[in-house]
């Protein structure tokens, strides 16, 4: 475990070849889908982050206490997996932080639907003790503003109830593009699902044949290299396993650079690659605003990006960003203050307002408050200046154990300090 890391590149260039694993969220997904139909459902290409071992390893314990420790993902399909297997008594817990992390709607929908839940320290959050029971299902209204997870969690258990689910959408929709994600995954499974206006309908499964499925890699992961392209001098990244369909909202990555920040994204069918360009006589936006609802993962890339061309912007739809890993608009306010950024934050929206110190002529130590997205998307600074050093860079295991190795090979120069 090292410290911090010092991060910088000799000639401001990037080029290589990046191999990322298949996607955390698609994989998470599938492995409990597998854990409920066993041989039914293979799988390859699982992501290799820290969340999906968590997940994967908690599913197959015989150990009544998990520490699921930051793996907010595992928590909320956990609470959801275990409360539907019979007789089981189960403790879920985590982190200092994870023990921050509301959990409270989806408790209160399973409790509905007569799953017996207890909290064991505070109330509306983990740890909590499930003893599961069987599930007849029905109907339940749901919030659908705070956590798409929620929704999710629920989807993947529901063609296990004796009648099925209605899941009633109530408040704006956030993250529509992972709820959309679960309802492909439960259809390429052979599950009978239906999604109308705000009503979505799991059916109980009767007969379900084997599926076979590959995880494509993962966009959310993409997305750095997409910042590095718009904000080094020249660059030639190719990114493997991806390709022109994909049932990841983060995608949107793709056409957000090529719009604002003039990086072009070339598909090789035959290769399945991706190749990432910087347009020539392409001149960045001077102000870029965007709601990031769908896409709220995509923000601190994006933010970061701006930060560092020096584009104000302003985004809004990220109420979610307040209860991850870390409250993430604080946490980028706070560090982007460093390179004398001035920022303003609300609840659900970043503006980057001013700037007022251009040159980075001294060392500036980011703080990634236990948020493997806050050293990957700061790590770009690395391209603007020598002087910039990145707190417990092992955090990226979350995510993406191969981060720091990936971006040595495209030229990065990186000191570990233990």
């Amino acid at each position: 475990m090292y410290s911090y890391i010092n991060i910088y590149s000799k000639n401001n260039s990037l080029y290589g070849s990046i191999s990322i694993t298949g996607s955390k969220s698609i994989s998470n997904r599938l492995l409990i889908l597998k854990a409920i139909y066993k041989d039914d459902i293979h799988i390859e290409n699982l992501s290799n982050s820290e969340d999906t071992e968590i997940l994967k390893k908690s599913l197959i314990s015989t150990s009544a206490i998990l520490d699921i420790h930051h793996a907010g993902t595992a928590m909320r399909f956990l609470t959801s997996y275990f409360s539907i297997q019979e007789g089981k008594k189960i403790i879920l817990t985590g982190s200092d932080r994870m023990k921050e992390r509301p959990i409270f709607i989806l408790v209160e929908a399973l409790r509905k639907l007569g799953s017996k839940i207890d909290y064991l320290e505070k109330e509306g959050f983990p740890p909590i003790q499930i003893l599961g029971k069987k599930i007849l299902g029905g109907k339940i209204d749901m919030n659908a503003k705070v956590s798409s997870q929620y929704i999710s969690s629920l989807m993947l258990i529901a063609s296990q109830f004796q009648m099925g689910l209605k899941i009633y959408l109530k408040g704006n929709i956030t993250s529509i593009p992972y709820i959309k994600m679960t309802f492909d995954l439960l259809t390429l499974s052979g599950i009978k699902v239906d999604w109308k206006e705000r009503i979505i309908h799991i059916y109980p499964v009767k007969n379900k044949g084997k599926k076979y499925f590959y995880v494509e890699s993962d966009w959310s992961s993409a997305s750095y290299y997409y910042s590095m392209a718009a904000i080094a001098k020249k660059s030639h990244i190719i990114l493997r396993s991806y390709n022109n369909t994909s049932l990841q909202g983060d995608k949107e990555i793709s056409y957000i650079y090529e719009k604002y920040f003039g990086i072009s994204t070339v598909f090789d069918k035959d290769k399945n690659v991706i190749i990432l360009k910087k347009k020539f006589n392409f001149f960045p936006y001077k102000f870029i605003e965007l709601n990031l609802n769908k896409t709220p993962d995509l923000a601190q890339t994006i933010v970061v990006t701006c930060a560092a061309i020096g584009i104000k912007c302003s985004f809004k739809g990220l109420e979610t960003l307040k209860i991850k890993e870390t409250d993430r608009l604080q946490a980028l306010k706070n560090e982007l203050s460093k390179f004398g950024v001035i920022t303003k934050i609300t609840d659900s929206c970043l503006e980057i307002t001013d700037y007022y110190r251009k040159k980075i002529d001294k060392f500036v130590r980011i703080k990634t408050y236990q948020d493997h997205r806050m050293a990957m998307a700061f790590s770009i600074f690395g391209l603007c200046s020598n002087f910039i050093q990145i707190e417990n860079p092992n955090v990226v295991e979350k995510s993406y154990p191969n981060f720091w190795k990936d971006l040595k090979s495209l030229g990065f120069l990186i000191d570990y300090y233990e």
